[in-house]
This record gives C-alpha cells, sequence and structure tokens, in this order.
C-alpha cells in the first residue's frame, strides 16, 4: 500500500517557504509552488486555467506571536517547560537556545546552593542567550521562595516561570519590580520577566493585573524596593506572558485546552483594553502538545508560543534516570493518573503521573485519605500501619519522622519540626509528604529498590507523541533530542496549517495529505 504521506502534494507543502497555487485546467487540478510573479505572469498567458486555491508560505519563524518572540529574543514560538529537581536540566536548556528557543530550568525541589551551581554554569554557557529558571510556590516555606528569588536577582536572571501559585506573593512582587524605570524616552522598562503558568481565571486575572499596592507597600516598608520603583508598579502586570496550562503533567487541573485558551485569550484582552499597557499582553498554551497536528491547533487558536513538558522527559537531556525514559517511550495516554501532590499535601493539591510500571499513584492516594481521616499515626488501624511502614516507608514511623526532621533541620525550617511537635497530625503529614518527596527523587536517580514507588510527573501528551513517533527513528528514547523534538512539531504544524488552508478553500485533499512523520534535525533544514 503507498504511503500516502510522500505524495508529490505532501512534498509542496513540506516546501513551507514558498507558496501553493491550485490550478484547474479542463478537468485536472494541478498543484504548483513557484514565485508569486514568476507565476502570474505565465497564468495570464494561459486563458484556459484558473486558480482555485492558494496557499501562503507558513515559515517557523512566523509562528506564534511577533511581540512575545522579539521580547525574549526567540527565533521559534516554542518552550522547553520547567520540570521540578533539574529534569529540565542545564543541558536540555542549552540546547534549546542554541536553537532559537527557550527552555527554563527546573529549579523546584532544588537547595539553593544547586541551584546556584547551575546559574553560573548556563551564564558561563549561554551569556546573553535567552534562559530561565523556574519558581514554584513554596506554600509552606515562604523563606526558601524568598532566597530563590533573592538568588535570581544577585546573578541577573531575567525570566522566571511561576507555575503552582494561587495567589501573589511577595517574593513575585519583589522579582517583577524590582529595578524597574523610565528610560530617556519615558517608557518604562521592566528587567524582570515573569511567565505565568496557570489554568484558573482567577490566578490570570491576578498575573495580568499590577503588582497588588498592600504588596508592594510592604516591599517598600521594608527598604526591598524604591519609592520610584514603587510608583511605577501600578503601570505594568505581574506578567506580561501567561501559560495556559490545560490537561499537563505535574500540577494541574486537567482543563482542556479547546476551552481554557480561548478564555485566557480574552481575559488578555479585556486587560489590554482596561490597562493599555504599552508592551502587549501574551498567552501561549501548554497541556497535551505532543504532535504537529495539537501545535497546529494551538497556533491556530492564537497561541502566542507553545510549551512542552511530558515529552522532553524521555529525551536524552532529560535530568532523569534511563530506566524511567525507557518506561515513558512505552507509555499510551490512558497511564497516567492523579495523586496528591507532595508540596501542598495538606490542602488536597493534586499531580498527573505515569500509573505504568509503578503503584505511586495508589500508594499516595491511601497515604491521603488515611491523613484526612485521622488525627494520629497511632490511630489507624493495624494492618494499614503495616503496609506503610513495611512496603511504603520501609521504616518505622518514628524512623521516618527522624530523617523527615534532619531533612528539615538541614533546610533551616524550624517551623515545621515545632509545628509536628506540637501537632501529631502535621507530624503524619511530614512524613508521609516525605515519602511523596522521595518517590520522585527515586525516579531521577534510578533506584531499583524503590521502582515500584516511582513517581513520573506526566500528561496524555507523551502517549501521543509515542503513537505518532511509532515506526520512526524518535521511537527509542536514545534518539530522542529535546531541540530536533521541537522543530519536527514546528515543522509539522506549518505543512498541518497549510493543508487546512487548502480544504478551507475546497480542494478535496487525498488521504493522507497534510500528515507529518518525524524528521531528522538535519533533512528539516534542508526545506527551510
Amino acid at each position: 500500500m503507498p504511503d500516502e504521506t510522500q505524495s508529490p502534494l505532501n512534498h509542496l507543502l513540506m516546501k513551507v517557504n514558498k507558496p501553493i497555487f491550485a490550478i484547474q485546467t479542463d478537468n485536472t487540478i494541478n498543484f504548483i509552488s513557484k514565485n508569486f510573479d514568476f507565476f502570474t505572469t505565465g497564468f495570464k498567458e494561459n486563458t484556459g486555467s484558473r486558480i482555485l486555491a492558494f496557499v501562503p508560505a507558513v515559515r517557523l519563524e512566523s509562528l506564534g506571536d511577533e511581540s512575545f518572540k522579539k521580547r525574549h529574543k526567540l527565533k521559534y514560538p516554542y518552550i522547553a517547560g520547567a520540570m521540578a529537581n533539574g529534569i529540565t536540566s542545564a543541558a536540555m536548556v542549552k540546547t534549546m537556545a542554541h536553537n532559537g528557543m527557550m527552555g527554563f530550568f527546573g529549579a523546584g525541589g532544588l537547595s539553593i546552593k544547586k541551584i546556584e551551581e547551575n546559574i553560573i554554569d548556563l551564564k558561563t554557557c549561554l551569556k546573553d542567550m535567552p534562559f530561565g529558571f523556574n519558581l514554584i510556590h513554596s506554600l509552606g516555606d515562604p523563606d526558601h521562595e524568598m532566597a530563590t528569588i533573592d538568588l535570581y536577582l544577585r546573578h541577573g536572571i531575567t525570566r522566571i516561570s511561576a507555575a503552582a501559585f494561587m495567589r501573589i506573593t511577595p517574593a513575585l512582587v519583589y522579582y517583577r519590580i524590582k529595578g524597574i524605570y523610565r528610560d530617556s524616552r519615558g517608557w518604562i522598562v521592566t528587567p524582570n520577566n515573569i511567565i505565568a503558568k496557570v489554568s484558573r481565571i482567577e490566578i490570570a486575572r491576578q498575573f495580568f493585573s499590577p503588582p497588588p499596592e498592600k504588596l508592594v507597600a510592604l516591599l517598600l516598608e521594608k527598604g526591598l524596593i524604591t519609592q520610584e520603583e514603587a510608583d511605577l508598579s501600578a503601570y505594568i502586570p505581574m506578567a506580561q506572558d501567561l501559560t495556559a496550562e490545560a490537561d499537563s503533567g505535574g500540577h494541574t487541573d486537567n482543563r482542556p485546552a479547546l476551552t481554557l485558551l480561548p478564555t485566557m485569550m480574552a481575559l488578555k484582552n479585556e486587560f489590554m483594553a482596561t490597562y493599555h499597557y504599552r508592551e502587549p499582553l501574551c498567552v501561549g498554551l501548554a497541556g497535551g502538545i505532543a504532535t504537529p497536528e495539537s501545535a497546529a491547533a494551538a497556533f491556530g487558536m492564537g497561541a502566542a508560543y507553545i510549551l512542552t513538558g511530558s515529552v522532553n522527559q524521555s529525551c536524552v537531556e532529560a535530568g532523569i534516570c534511563d530506566d524511567v525514559k525507557k518506561i515513558l517511550c512505552q507509555a499510551e495516554q490512558a497511564d497516567v493518573a492523579m495523586a496528591p501532590a507532595a508540596d501542598m499535601f495538606e490542602i488536597g493539591a493534586r499531580v498527573q503521573v505515569l500509573k505504568r510500571g509503578t503503584l505511586f499513584p495508589l500508594r499516595a492516594e491511601k497515604l491521603f485519605k488515611l491523613y484526612r481521616s485521622h488525627d494520629n499515626f497511632d490511630d489507624i488501624d493495624e494492618k494499614s500501619k503495616k503496609e506503610i511502614q513495611e512496603k511504603f516507608l520501609q521504616a518505622g514511623f518514628e524512623d521516618a519522622w527522624k530523617s523527615t526532621k534532619d531533612f528539615f533541620l538541614k533546610t533551616g525550617n524550624m517551623k515545621e519540626i515545632e509545628r509536628a511537635q506540637n501537632d501529631s497530625k502535621h507530624k503524619m503529614a511530614l512524613v508521609f509528604r516525605s515519602y511523596l518527596g522521595l518517590s520522585s527523587k527515586w525516579a531521577i536517580q534510578g533506584n531499583l529498590k524503590r521502582k515500584m514507588d516511582y513517581q513520573i510527573w506526566c500528561g496524555p501528551a507523551i502517549g501521543a507523541f509515542n503513537q505518532w513517533v511509532k515506526g520512526s527513528f524518535l521511537e527509542t528514547c536514545e534518539n530522542r533530542k529535546t531541540a530536533e523534538i521541537a522543530l519536527n512539531l514546528l515543522f509539522g504544524s506549518c505543512i498541518c496549517i497549510r493543508a487546512s488552508i487548502l480544504k478551507a478553500q475546497g480542494i478535496n485533499l487525498p488521504m493522507g495529505t497534510g500528515v507529518f512523520k518525524p524528521m531528522k534535525q538535519k533533512e528539516i533544514c534542508t526545506f527551510l
């Protein structure tokens, strides 16, 4: 059976930098890709033909929003999203920058010292090339959040990805408005950029609004900002760019992209009309982007950029063990589940994880239910206590508490220790949270003794990606490179868009037209 994806028409569609003309002569439709002026001259000489359709060039560089790309000095509107504990590694960030895109180092869950080491590495290597670091909301440890921001400001990190925030915090405001000034033209310059990752409209409103006056006043009172910085803050949004986070891995509300993105874009327009910001607000899309069709759909709906996460975790540059990468390469869309989050365990926050090949989702859920229904570990039934200690913790409860306590001592978080010593329910929560936190580290380290406890953050996108690359060189994790995958998705989306333009003009396309299978980066470059 012939491969329709290799048809002459598909070949023309792949020449994304050149227009296509559908010409009807008698009963035949021909597709031609030539210089427009040359073609029209020829057309005028042939009165027996007529143009049925025209497809413009759709360059990779023309995708997304120009203001977003200009703001961040990007060639392509593509971000490799931050995955905590260094899963989005320095190597991944570097390869994205060198290929005209941007990556955010996964600083969440790492010590200040470790984050600083990677800052120095990336600044030394990339210099002025675009990159960033992430900041996950530290609900139980605002001091760590502020310390991380202090570190970013000290080292001149001008882009952060703010994730899992339920409200604007002093640390975020401090980062955003520190160093703002008016230039010689009277325009406000904001050195520090926040790209907020949100899935809820009420949170998006906070990020599109100017910094809260109360928090600005607090920072001014503490002497962290100047009066000028405080005054100018009223004219800028907390975040110029916002990522609408749909059904993603890790922290997620499982929002459908088809409803979330239009809502966030409408909100963007509302705030631009209200505040008249000098620089345009931009909305990108994350969650579920794993194929050329999904990327094309995002851009078709008006996304300023796209952000990927799950598909990058199986790449060679990802800071996670090879065993996990192989598991991810076998995953299907239904192989994911929601589980309690370690960082916001008590309030019931959840993360999307892989359930294939691990018992973590089931075990984490059991721990959360027991926490909600008991005030003390000793009150739990004997069967459950035995299971938790022997299989989950693999230690007695008090030994697990000692290890947990030692962790907080090392991080200097005495508040948690003091509270736990006076509150048995909180003590239980911290021990249970330690299991959840360690489970992600076991996956990163490749601790085979704890393989059944691996916590692997990912969404259904990984299954869609695996299906798309099946039978290609990208089927195995050894061949998966972040930038190469990104270029495949962007290039493929251009082909999909061009095929859709033909369809919209009434052209009945043969089966397989517009379908794109993965290609080596060198091959893609021959069409650009």
